[in-house]
């Protein structure tokens, strides 16, 4: 049975693929709360836009920052918002991390691709 991820607003379907999707436990900086983590897209689908803030903003209580550099990934169909890419993906080195005191910022990291529950609609295919 496959699934099939489309924008809510338009019904676009955004080719994602359920081979790309992260476990729900698995551990990011910025969260998972009511959020599905893909590694990769089909960047005919979307729209990427940087967006560059500095001001406080507060992902989890043990993650914060002043400068948010993120990117909006917005349906192609229709323009709405339907996720952000996040540099906090897995390491793309199998390096422990500067030092070896395991992974840092330092480390180039994949992307992320963090799409909201609620910009989605998740339909079952067989």
């Amino acid at each position: 049975m496959a699934t099939v991820y489309c924008c809510k607003e338009c019904g676009a379907n955004l080719n994602l693929h359920g081979t790309d999707l992260f476990p729900p436990d698995f551990y990011f900086e910025a969260g998972n709360k009511n959020t599905l983590s893909f590694a990769a897209v089909d960047s005919s689908k979307f729209r990427f836009e940087k967006e560059d803030k500095i001001r406080p903003f507060f992902e989890t209580l043990n993650y914060w920052g002043i400068q948010r550099k993120r990117v909006r990934i917005k349906c192609n169909s229709c323009g709405k918002l339907v996720g952000y890419i996040y540099d906090d993906g897995p390491p793309l080195t199998n390096s422990i991390g500067q030092f070896g005191f395991g992974p840092s910022q330092v480390v180039p990291r994949n992307p992320r691709y963090r799409f909201k529950n609620k910009a989605l609609v998740i339909n079952s295919q067989t």
